[in-house]
């Protein structure tokens, strides 16, 4: 099955033969079935705050914040292919200019690469665009209008011009300010500056980028934080760390064959988010935000997402401050009925846990090692959107191998539809996961959790990728918002639609909201 350099390629992965066929066999029999319970929604799971609510907590967070410390840490280390994906289908045909015109105006499936010439014009890179192309001697509206497309899409997605194709969404130029544009990147430090500045002033983030792109990214970082430090009037404290190539996965066809590049060589693909829990694992903060790069909006529409952010950090800190409570009073050995039935209400009512039916016939030590353990681990508050269409996840109530049922956050490739609760679970879903989390890591005594030690191994899923303009499998390991913390104490909490942005295809950045 191997060739003497696919082992050679194998171990200059860091990778061996074994791990690669282990990933194989997950192709061809996919991962253990989860036991889903039921969607969480507002009747069950999800918590809804008035507008009175929202404004308390929030002063909360605002007064607790001068005294933490904060990072936002943002998942950066993808590149941007997926959001070309059309553009370099289209690019791949190779037609001529008489081609590209007679394609471009009766097949459907370029639709999106006439949306992008059209709105050209549109996009906040279209200035840089333009000067490289006028450099090189060509005319935008005339190779237009000859349907010489494919040359302008060279300049956009290779490294003749822009080379967009082969850059991470962190240096890609999102949102266009008249005077100036701004990168993705960019726009998560205007951000953080708003509600993620820790006791001491400073403003700190943590960027997980790959180390190819990582040059370029701290380049940009040196160019634009002196402007970021006087305007927001704060010290910037940006970090990266790289996802090992050993944690990267063999990529498969759709016969459940390694998938091989134009050169016969195998493909590796990152292993999803769920590699990064080595990143978190050495982040040291007592709060720490979740959000996903492409998922920003121009500084006109901020106020709203600041807003939630700070809710969801401020009920953090509500029930981690309860937790700890608790846990101080179990670990100098009190262990009344009374404590036990409050711990029992609190789990329930702000974490929506279900507990075993054997709970209640357990002693009263048994009954306080259970809850001790139940409580002491870290805990996640997410942001969950009203599913309207949008991409993402969602959230659902899971059991677990102790019959301990409690929120997860799921994809749609861990449902099996033909499992009638799967399906039930699915399609009754009110809400998905845009991705929009706020961490505490530290246990009740002041240490850091080891959170690989809060990782369910037997979650993962496979989903659909592209290289080249051609379809792959990739092999996620336990994704960071899903099996990665699936020991977890997690609360949903429900945010508007317009905390939500993302970009997942270049043509997303012509929708109003990046406008």
């Amino acid at each position: 099955m191997f060739t003497e350099n696919d082992v050679l390629q194998i171990k200059l992965q860091d990778l061996d033969i074994e791990k690669i066929n282990s990933q194989i066999n997950y192709f061809k029999s996919g991962f253990p079935e989860l036991n889903i319970y039921s969607a969480a929604t507002p009747a069950n799971g999800i918590k809804i705050f008035s507008p009175t609510e929202i404004s308390d907590i929030n002063r909360f967070y605002e007064k607790s914040a001068k005294s933490l410390k904060i990072v936002k840490f943002v998942p950066a280390s993808g590149a941007a292919s997926r959001m070309f994906k059309s553009l370099l289908s289209f690019r791949n045909k190779n037609l001529s200019p008489k081609d590209q015109l007679i394609e471009m105006n009766s097949d459907q499936s370029t639709d999106s690469v006439f949306t992008f010439i059209n709105n050209i014009a549109k996009f906040a890179f279209y200035d840089q665009l333009l000067q490289i192309i006028k450099r090189d001697g060509f005319d935008l509206s005339q190779l237009i209008a000859e349907g010489n497309l494919n040359i302008i899409l060279d300049y956009v997605l290779t490294e003749k011009g822009l080379n967009y194709a082969n850059k991470p969404k962190a240096l890609l130029k999102f949102h266009n300010y008249g005077n100036f544009m701004r990168t993705s990147l960019g726009e998560h430090l205007a951000e953080a500056a708003l509600y993620a500045t820790s006791n001491d002033g400073i403003c700190r983030l943590h960027f997980t980028v790959s180390e190819e792109h990582l040059g370029d990214i701290k380049h940009l970082i040196k160019q634009v934080k002196p402007y970021y430090t006087k305007y927001y009037t704060r010290a910037f404290d940006v970090k990266f760390s790289l996802q090992h190539k050993s944690t990267d996965t063999i990529a498969a066809d759709s016969d459940n064959n390694v998938f091989r590049d134009s050169e016969g060589k195998l493909v590796f693909r990152p292993g999803g988010h769920g590699a990064l829990i080595e990143n978190l694992n050495k982040v040291h903060a007592d709060i720490i935000f979740v959000k996903n790069i492409d998922n920003v909006v121009p500084d006109h529409l901020k106020d709203e997402t600041v807003t939630f952010k700070k809710l969801l950090a401020g009920h953090l800190l509500v029930l981690r401050e309860k937790i700890y409570y608790f846990l101080d009073i179990l670990d100098n050995g009190d262990i009344s009925p009374q404590l036990m039935a409050s711990v029992r209400r609190f789990m329930e009512k702000e974490f929506s846990i279900i507990f075993p039916p054997y709970f209640a016939y357990l002693d009263l030590v048994e009954k306080a090692e259970y809850l001790f353990i139940l409580l002491n681990r870290p805990i996640r508050v997410c942001g969950m959107v009203k599913n309207e269409g949008e991409p993402g996840g969602g959230p659902f109530l899971v059991a677990d191998e102790d019959d301990t049922i409690q929120l997860q956050i799921l994809e749609s490739s861990q449902f099996n539809f033909s499992n009638e609760n799967h399906k039930k679970a699915f399609e009754s879903s009110t809400h998905f996961n845009p991705v929009d989390m706020v961490l505490s890591v530290y246990d009740y005594k002041g240490n850091k959790f080891n959170l690989k030690d809060f990782v369910n191994h037997n979650t993962g899923f496979i989903s659909s990728k592209s290289k080249d303009g051609r379809e792959l499998k990739a092999l996620e390991l336990p994704g960071l918002w899903n099996g990665a913390m699936h020991y977890w104490n997690t609360a949903f909490i429900e945010v508007p639609l317009s905390t939500f942005n993302p970009v997942k295809i270049v043509n997303d950045l012509l929708r109003p909201q990046h406008q």
